[in-house]
């Protein structure tokens, strides 16, 4: 319906209507100008690239995550790896984990695995609900938008972090702990995009297009799915882009606790739990998985504020990084000033006449 609408106000007014692609087009154009995002977003494939090639990279390595090398740990310090910075050598890229003698580049990536990989579903299953329950809140009717804004906002108002643990708490270990952690989070947390895609439907509910498809006799699924969703594309991306890092950072929080993935699986807060008492005798066994916890954080972060100014350019960046924020404002201050000298010549002109 949208498309003929366009298309009969082309006709109609001698303009060429305006191709689908160009909006794909004009998103790319303002996300290769950011700089910093676009640094973000090939650290987050290097990342991806990493994750998904581990097991070819521990087979090139000749090592796996759950080995143990007795041999390579000093028993008399206490578990100690052998040799200097943490055991590295040719056979160990990164060292040896202490007490264990696990590989640490072994456990390392398998580890971006599980982290990258809970974070994704947790955010497919938070967009899936958010976006099913916005739309059937804002076309729905009087009380169906009154009982699911009330489970809403009972959603939004759960503590997290509380609820989790408690939920994972009860269920039995034979359970996939990584699925059950993406099940978890992404069950608890789907309030904040529902409401997003509500207000955004109310809106889109008025635009002439939408009620041209009411009139023609389409019914409200229709509807949603060949007029509200491309509407609706730009906020649930924007959205889904920066709760990524936040549920990254949620599963570290629960393997830290201890409840989140189990040994001998290998996730990046699960080493951050056992080398809290290694952080003096072998640091590299601390500071590995918080620092790759820590750029997947930060890239992912500037990637989805880069994601959003270029879906909605008008919008103000949050980071004041690669945006040309400068660049921008020292424009418009050359254009003020030409415009300026401009007045002040056509002035001086008239009062010379």
């Amino acid at each position: 319906m949208s498309e003929v609408l366009l298309a009969s106000q082309g006709a109609g007014t001698g303009v060429a209507p305006v191709p689908a692609a160009s909006g794909a087009h004009q998103f790319w154009r303002r996300l290769r100008a950011q700089r910093a995002a676009l640094v973000a977003a090939a650290v987050v494939a290097l990342l991806v690239l990493v994750a998904l090639a581990a097991p070819l990279f521990t087979a090139i390595e000749g090592q796996d995550p759950t080995t143990y090398h007795p041999d390579l740990i000093d028993s008399a310090r206490g578990g100690v790896p052998i040799g200097s910075f943490g055991g590295i050598s040719g056979d160990h890229w990164l060292g040896v984990e202490p007490q264990t003698g696990r590989d640490l580049f072994a456990r390392l990536v398998y580890g971006a695995r599980v982290s990258l990989g809970v974070a994704l579903a947790a955010t497919l299953v938070q967009v899936l609900i958010g976006v099913v329950v916005g739309i059937a809140s804002a076309l729905g009717g009087q009380w169906v938008d009154q009982l699911l804004s009330r489970l809403t906002d009972v959603i939004i108002a759960l503590p997290l972090m509380i609820m989790s643990l408690a939920l994972l708490a009860i269920v039995p270990s034979s359970f996939p702990r990584p699925v059950l952690v993406a099940l978890v989070i992404g069950l608890i947390a789907w309030g904040g995009i529902a409401k997003i895609v509500r207000a955004q439907t109310l809106t889109l509910k008025q635009l002439d297009y939408v009620a041209a498809a009411r009139l023609s006799g389409w019914g409200s699924w229709r509807i949603a799915r060949r007029e509200l969703l491309p509407g609706l594309a730009a906020p649930v991306i924007t959205y889904a882009a920066l709760l990524v890092p936040s549920n990254i950072t949620v599963e570290a929080a629960l393997s830290f606790l201890g409840v989140g993935v189990k040994p001998p699986t290998p996730s990046w807060g699960q080493m951050i739990t056992a080398a809290d008492v290694w952080y003096q005798a072998a640091p590299q066994y601390l500071l590995l998985p918080a620092s790759a916890l820590f750029v997947t954080v930060l890239a992912l972060t500037v990637l989805g504020d880069g994601v959003r100014m270029a879906l909605d350019p008008r919008a103000a960046s949050r980071l004041r990084i690669g945006t040309g924020r400068r660049r921008e404002a020292k424009v418009a201050t050359e254009k003020a000033g030409a415009a300026t000298e401009k007045v002040t010549g056509t002035s001086e002109k008239g009062a010379g006449a």
